[in-house]
């Protein structure tokens, strides 16, 4: 956490964060822009302001597989809040850009080491990187709260660049597993 992580102006972020302040194909910074700025305007800038989009994307959205749908969009999870996490990563990703704070969306494994027991099967995880303070930022909306570790897959504007398999033809999951051992240091 570095609570004096700046946000930057535009014109002093480097080219390459640019196209994380753009609306993307699941997140609609046309329709939420207004929204993102009664919500979250007189936020202080920076780290906190996205602690703050965090906050609310966690307490807005009911997290369920049930609810889970490849098409659902950042607008759609705002006005019928319920999804998983890919659902939260793409409103607070959203609800940023609107903001001008570069955001990307992140797509990987996070293990269960440092929770209590019992722990819930392993699975695929999406979370987002901020642009603060001259370099990226890991938060995760769905979670809320620091994890350890993840494993950091791929990461693009939206789920559309970055999605969990890209399939050409018929296929069949019949299972995968995914498990995380904590590494002990060296002097240990």
């Amino acid at each position: 956490m570095d609570l004096s992580a700046v946000q930057h102006t535009v014109e002093q972020l480097p080219g390459e964060t640019l196209q994380f302040l753009l609306g993307s194909r699941y997140c609609e910074t046309d329709r939420l822009s207004d929204e993102a700025w009664r919500l979250f305007g007189p936020t202080p800038l920076g780290w906190r302001c996205v602690q703050a989009i965090c906050d609310f994307v966690h307490a807005h959205i009911a997290f369920g597989y049930e609810h889970s749908r490849a098409t659902r969009t950042a607008f759609e999870a705002y006005t019928v809040p319920q999804g998983v996490c890919r659902d939260f990563a793409h409103l607070a990703i959203t609800f940023c850009r609107c903001l001008n704070i570069p955001a990307r969306y992140c797509t990987g494994y996070i293990s269960d080491i440092g929770l209590p027991p019992p722990y819930a099967p392993m699975d695929f995880a999406a979370w987002m990187e901020v642009y603060l303070g001259g370099r990226w930022h890991t938060f995760d909306p769905r979670n809320n709260a620091p994890r350890i570790g993840r494993v950091l897959i791929a990461y693009g504007r939206d789920a559309a660049d970055v999605p969990l398999t890209h399939i050409f033809g018929p296929s069949e999951l019949r299972g995968f597993k995914v498990w995380t051992d904590e590494a002990l240091s060296p002097s240990s």
